[in-house]
């Protein structure tokens, strides 16, 4: 299960064009290897998310990108961080996990939500629904994929989705692990706690604690062990060798994304950053109040090679403390 995840959330990167992405990718993938994340994770969605850029941005399609990635790594696990359930009928999506898995000799895992990008959906002709339709639809989902990946012919008529015999074979090399990320105490962490193996949760560094408690209640009231689920928070990050490259590489970031230099302080506090000390340190604070581990991204400098090492060897040694 992810303690250490490395997100790739962006395809577009300093005057490269089509052609020269997916070096990026395959490189960022094996430095992530490398320095000790044990998980790479592609977002899922078709255009880039308000605050990464704009929706025209590059986009890779996130299971035909983590099965060419697979071929190109050896020990990290692979996922999405996380699928969008609503884009893909639960049978298929547990096929395309099962190749994944096949395809990486075991190294899949399923990460899923319930889907929240309207534009996408509105663009693509995809039912978006209300969000109570959303969370229906995740947890039929859930009862048609999880029994799918466990090697059982699923049947369901449901309210929103129907397989009959669903056959899954090839079965997967190794027991698919299951991340359900999002932040929504009542219905995600329920759903946390009965079916996953692992959260990744979205939040503010002050609700951590809160956050904790939350999952823990659900567990006590599934009869969980807390002690089974992995709990992980998504991170900005921008690390350097040292203070001042972070900060030039962070802002510049910034201002290509259309932050006015006046509010660049401000923009600056939504990401971790500084020197490999700096943000090992902020990081064993929030490890230090409860969490298991981190799923990260780099969206400042993930393009400049050795950063996503220097990442790695950093929060690594925060995680294995």
């Amino acid at each position: 299960m992810t303690r250490l995840g490395y997100q790739i959330p962006s395809f577009s990167y300093p005057e490269v064009d089509q052609s020269g992405v997916f070096a990026h990718v395959i490189r960022q993938a094996v430095e992530a290897e490398n320095s000790g994340f044990d998980t790479v994770m592609l977002m899922d969605h078709f255009f880039q998310l308000p605050g990464l850029g704009q929706p025209d941005d590059y986009m890779l399609e996130c299971y035909t990108a983590l099965g060419a990635i697979a071929r190109e790594t050896s020990r990290v696990r692979l996922s999405s961080l996380v699928t969008g359930n609503t884009y893909r009928n639960p049978a298929v999506l547990a096929k395309i996990i099962t190749t994944l898995d096949v395809v990486s000799d075991g190294r899949a895992q399923l990460g899923i939500g319930a889907g929240w990008f309207q534009l996408e959906h509105d663009s693509f002709g995809i039912e978006f629904g209300t969000f109570t339709d959303r969370f229906e639809k995740l947890e039929e989902a859930l009862n048609i994929i999880l029994p799918m990946l466990r090697g059982e012919r699923r049947s369901l008529a449901g309210k929103w989705y129907s397989v009959t015999e669903a056959i899954n074979e090839p079965p997967p090399v190794r027991r698919v692990p299951v991340m359900i990320g999002g932040s929504g105490e009542r219905k995600t962490f329920r759903m946390v706690a009965q079916y996953a193996d692992s959260a990744n949760i979205i939040c503010p560094v002050d609700q951590i604690t809160h956050k904790l408690d939350v999952i823990d209640e659900h567990c006590d009231n599934q009869g969980r062990d807390r002690s089974e689920l992995v709990v992980s928070r998504l991170a900005y990050l921008c690390v350097a060798p040292t203070h001042d490259e972070a900060r030039a590489e962070l802002d510049a970031m910034l201002l290509t994304r259309g932050v006015p230099e006046a509010k660049l302080e401000a923009a600056r506090a939504n990401f971790h950053w500084g020197d490999p000390d700096e943000v090992a340190e902020e990081m064993a604070t929030q490890m230090a109040l409860g969490l298991d581990g981190f799923c990260v991204n780099s969206l400042a400098n993930c393009w400049i090679p050795g950063r996503i090492e220097l990442l790695g060897e950093t929060l690594r040694r925060v995680v294995d403390a």
